[in-house]
């Protein structure tokens, strides 16, 4: 059998999206390693991210991104198969998508109704320190759906649970699971 050219899978998409929830059962599902941009950020600045935009602003969130999306391309060669969550922003910054491209990986976009998104971030809005009034959320997300719209792959996220996103996922990318040498006998 082939080896599998495709090294990650990327997630993005508006917050609530379920880009962590999927991405840890796509991993789950193909035997993969699984990486949250957010958890990246809150570790290297031993922080979470509502105290880094609180303490420190957005440029400096941005900035503390950015050096960890750098050092995750970077050790994704010595990674192996990977799917990795990114922030909600992370692809505002046109040079991570270029970044993204130059990776092996596949971008995939799960999209979601405005209403469901801002159903599922209420639910966390503690988390969330870009939620917004409700006309700020929806303009944020309308300025962010074009660097979505560049993904390899649209998945809507709404009406399934994340095991079937994932799924989804799997097959259109047509990813093969790891197999374990044991198993593969």
């Amino acid at each position: 059998m082939a080896a599998n050219p495709v090294r990650a899978v990327f997630l993005t998409g508006f917050m609530g999206a379920g880009k962590t929830s999927v991405g840890r059962a796509l991993a789950l599902q193909l035997g993969w390693r699984f990486v949250d941009l957010d958890q990246m950020v809150e570790k290297r600045e031993r922080q979470n991210i509502a105290g880094i935009f609180r303490q420190s602003g957005e440029a400096a969130f941005r900035a503390a991104e950015q050096g960890a999306f750098d050092s995750l391309l970077e050790a994704l060669q010595e990674m192996g198969p990977t799917v990795v969550a990114l922030g909600g922003g992370t692809l505002a910054d046109s040079p991570r998508a270029l970044q993204l491209r130059r990776s092996e990986g596949r971008l995939v976009f799960l999209s979601a109704p405005l209403e469901t998104l801002r159903q599922r971030c209420m639910q966390a809005a503690g988390e969330r320190p870009l939620l917004q009034n409700e006309s700020g959320f929806g303009a944020l997300l309308e300025a962010r759906l074009p660097g979505y719209r560049g993904a390899d792959l649209e998945v809507a996220s709404a009406a399934k649970t994340p095991e079937e996103v994932a799924a989804e996922i799997a097959v259109a990318l047509n990813l093969i699971p790891q197999i374990s040498p044991q198993e593969a006998e």
